[in-house]
Parts: structure tokens; sequence; C-alpha cells
């Protein structure tokens, strides 16, 4: 089996292979393994001189075997040695696609009268390797002539716009469960109790300080009536706790210290003091804020 498959492939996918393995079970991250730890670097280099070294043993061995040989047995061990298939199939389809080409010494049987500034011409068969990709260049074009142009079937660019709008419409999809990447545009009144219960740990920890813990207001606005200084309604409270309030005076911007799910969170546990009655409610300041989408 080792006359089969010669040294310098040999010694290389054995090399390799083990090279695999190792990253394969050695966990280093997005790197790669000999480079996150050098020692692996050493160990594999050792194990390729390992292999080399191996290679040259047994060729020497071998080689020391051959010479202990009477004549005889050195004839028949080369006799044996030159029925070993190495690459049989290989060589003879390489010999099958390459052709029958004339050796350099027998071109003048070839060439032909045609004389370009001394450049002579040679009457050489084309490769059949050659002239099998020409006629596959030849069917693969009908089939494609057929398919788009007669059939009208789907080109590259409808293709990209149909996987274009598809990748956009998983985007939208994932977005509507994904709560961490909601915005200012995605925002929703979320409504389950986790979230509501987010909400008010977050209100009780940031914002009692100004709104009080009734939503009545104190330094801050009332949060209890109709009245809204910059806008009411999910998209507007998120928005404010997001940016922050007017220019100079207001609310700060908890953009920097609040996740979007949590600023979603307790936006919509604030739209739960409307309607409620704090116990010493700060007067209204502001407008009347009216959704967009109610009838006046």
């Amino acid at each position: 089996m080792r006359h089969l498959i010669p040294s310098y492939i040999r010694v290389p996918v054995m090399f390799f292979a083990i090279a695999g393995l190792v990253e394969y079970f050695v966990d280093s991250g997005d790197k790669p393994a000999f480079i996150e730890q050098p020692i692996i670097l050493l160990f594999l280099f050792l194990i390729l001189l390992v292999l080399i070294a191996i290679e040259g043993i047994v060729n020497s061995l071998d080689n020391i075997l051959y010479q202990s040989l009477d004549e005889e047995g050195k004839k028949r061990y080369e006799a044996s040695r030159s029925k070993t298939p190495q690459f049989t199939k290989l060589k003879a389809l390489y010999s099958k696609l390459v052709g029958k080409q004339k050796p350099i010494e027998e071109e003048g049987e070839i060439i032909l009268d045609h004389s370009y500034d001394g450049i002579k011409e040679l009457d050489n068969n084309l490769p059949p390797w050659w002239v099998y990709s020409f006629y596959i260049s030849i069917v693969f074009a009908v089939i494609y002539m057929v398919r788009y142009h007669v059939l009208d079937a789907d080109d590259q660019f409808v293709e990209y716009e149909i996987e274009y709008a598809e990748a956009n419409a998983a985007i939208e999809a994932y977005k509507k469960t994904a709560k961490g990447l909601v915005d200012i545009n995605t925002v929703e009144v979320l409504t389950e109790t986790a979230d509501l219960n987010a909400g008010k740990k977050i209100f009780e920890t940031n914002c009692v300080a100004c709104h009080m813990v009734d939503g009545g207001g104190g330094i801050g606005p009332n949060l209890t009536d109709d009245h809204w200084i910059l806008g009411g309604g999910i998209k507007n409270v998120f928005k404010t706790i997001s940016e922050g309030g007017r220019s100079g005076k207001g609310m700060v911007a908890w953009k920097q210290s609040l996740k979007p799910l949590e600023m979603a969170q307790v936006a919509s546990y604030v739209l739960q003091f409307q309607g409620t009655t704090p116990a010493n409610p700060k007067a209204a300041e502001g407008d009347v804020w009216v959704p967009e989408d109610t009838d006046e």
C-alpha cells in the first residue's frame, strides 16, 4: 500500500489530517488554534519533522534490505515494483484528455506550408479536453437560451430582487419578535406582565424623583392627565425617554443608560398612569394630545 502513494503526497495528507484534528478539538475561538496557542504551532512543527524522519528511516531500511538481496532477488524486487500501479487510472485519463501529440523530433512531419515572418504552423490536433469543453459550452448555451429567452425564466436580476424582498420580509418578521431591536419606528405598547413589571422597576429606580411614584408629577410633569409637552402615545414617550426633554431643561436622555427594550418597557408602564388619580397631582402642562388615527 505504501508504494501506491508517493511520500510527497502521503506526508502532507497525514500532516494536515493531524492539524485538522487539533483544530477541531482545541477551542480557540475565531482564531486558528496555532495562532491562539503558539505551543500548538511548535507541536505541529515537531509532528512534521517526525513524519519526514519516519519517511527517511523507512526509505533507508528499504534500501538496506534491497542491497542485501542477491542479483536474482533484486530482479524479482524490481519486477514487482514496476508492476505496482501508481495512479494508473489518473494517468490513463490524463493521456486520454491530452490526446496523441507528435514528439518534438517528429514535428517536421506536421509543419504546414504557411509561413508568417518565419513563423511556421504545426498541424496539431486539438486536445480532446478542449474539444469536449467546446461541445459542453454549446450545449450550455442552447439550454440557457431556451430557459431564459424562450421560456422566460427568472434571470439573475429578478432572482436578486426576489431574494432581496424575502430577506427584508424575514428581517421585519424577526424584528417583530425581537424586542431588543425596537426603535422609534417599530416600538409598540407592551402589555405582558413581565414587561410592565420591568418597566415599573426602571421607573421606580430612575423616574420617581421627578414624577412621583404614582405619576402625579413634581419636578417633572404630571403623567396621569391628557396633556403632554412633547406628545403622548408610545412613540413620543419612547422618543422623549431616549432623546430627553426640551433643550436646556427637562429630562436627560436615557439612551446611553437604558437599552431599547428597557425604554420600551418603561414607556409602556408610563402610559399605564393615564386616567389614574394621584395623591397630589401637578397642574397640567403642555397640550392635550390626540392620536393621529383618532377622528376629531
